[in-house]
């Protein structure tokens, strides 16, 4: 709870990531004076964070945010640890203004102003930008604390290499990229079953010969066409954002040549082993959790949430509550919303309301 110290600042920023620093790239170009609060204790850490062998699935030459490419401009692909020191090099670089190890707790409105509230003091501010991703908080199926004790659970957000687990089987719930990945890492040494439907893949690898050719002809096609603003996209974005995204570098075919048994859905639990949903119950060691996140915003204590819980929002500028913003969601706008390649439009875009807004002051009551 805050000890009652409270600060101003015009424009507050939740979240020092990828989407947080893109905010402040274009806030700067822009003369709005803004804060970014972030509950890392270093720029990157969400990166840092995740497994072991992460890499990104976007090629370097791709890869930047606002004003700053990628260093290394080939066909490599970034370590989630290369990423993260990027991260940490580019807001050094623009000296963007961030108080690191400060959680945001509640979040609501005073008279025409908002109040952010931490564990040492609150924001007052005129503006707020939620640059958050939509992976905030580890989702778990109920009937997982009926898992047999000797079982070890880990979910992917805390997962980092297979020494974490026990000898013994694994259960991998969660068909997409992230279980996809982790599944083929683990079958090196022991035996994995791979639950969910598969999400797809693309026609092409991107680190092919094929990939090579065609990312950059249809990287900027797609972009244009899978976004909120055309009818394609609009169509596209509830099932994108409901089967999560297709596989990229691992691929069904990957995963049954290297021994992953691929199952249907994990549904419940029988005599503390999981079981399927045709009735089959697995007697297994370990269970990795890759079956999503909520975004984890209960902390808003603002009209901004339509009737499934998702932000209302049009481009990450939110009507209801004028002066609220959020960059960072999955297809915010575009379906490369939450990656370093879609971040910085979506950025540039809600930077520039943030500007009108403080020449034409409005209520937030």
């Amino acid at each position: 709870m805050s000890n009652g110290q409270r600060h101003h600042i015009d424009t507050l920023v939740i979240g020092g990531g990828q989407a947080g620093l893109a905010v402040g790239y274009h806030l700067t170009r822009r003369g709005v004076p803004f804060l970014i609060v972030d509950a890392n204790e270093r720029t990157g850490d969400a990166w840092r964070n995740r497994w072991d062998s992460l890499r990104l699935f976007t090629a370097n030459k791709f890869n930047g945010l606002p004003g700053m490419a990628y260093p290394d401009q080939t066909w490599s692909f970034a370590t989630k640890d290369e990423i993260a020191d990027f991260l940490e090099s580019y807001a050094h670089h623009y000296e963007l203004p961030i108080r690191h190890g400060v959680e945001v707790t509640h979040l609501t409105a005073e008279g025409d102003r908002f109040v952010a509230v931490t564990a040492d003091r609150e924001y007052e501010a005129d503006n707020v930008v939620v640059a958050m991703s939509s992976y905030q908080k580890p989702k778990l199926p109920e009937f997982a604390s009926e898992l047999d004790p000797s079982i070890v659970q880990i979910h992917v957000v805390d997962y980092k290499n297979p020494d974490q687990l026990r000898q013994g089987d694994v259960l991998v719930v969660g068909a997409g990229n992230s279980g996809a990945e982790i599944a083929f890492e683990l079958v090196r040494g022991r035996h994995v079953l791979l639950s969910g439907p598969s999400t797809g893949h693309p026609p092409f690898r991107p680190a092919g010969r094929s990939g090579r050719i065609l990312v950059p002809i249809l990287s900027p096609v797609i972009l244009r066409v899978l976004n909120t603003s055309t009818p394609m996209g609009k169509k596209a974005r509830p099932q994108i954002l409901k089967r999560g995204a297709p596989l990229v570098r691992v691929r069904e075919k990957d995963l049954v040549e290297e021994g992953v048994e691929r199952v249907g859905r994990t549904v419940g639990v029988v005599d503390g082993y999981p079981e399927l949903d045709d009735g089959r119950v697995v007697d297994v060691a370990n269970v990795v959790w890759c079956n999503g996140f909520d975004p984890g915003l209960s902390w808003i204590d603002l009209p901004v949430f339509d009737e499934n819980g998702q932000v209302d929002h049009d481009r990450g500028v939110v009507s209801a509550v004028p002066g609220l913003y959020f960059v960072g969601l999955r297809f915010l706008h575009s379906i490369a919303s939450d990656t370093l390649l879609g971040v910085g439009r979506d950025a540039d875009h809600v930077a520039e309301h943030v500007c009108d807004r403080r020449s034409v002051p409005q209520s937030v009551s």
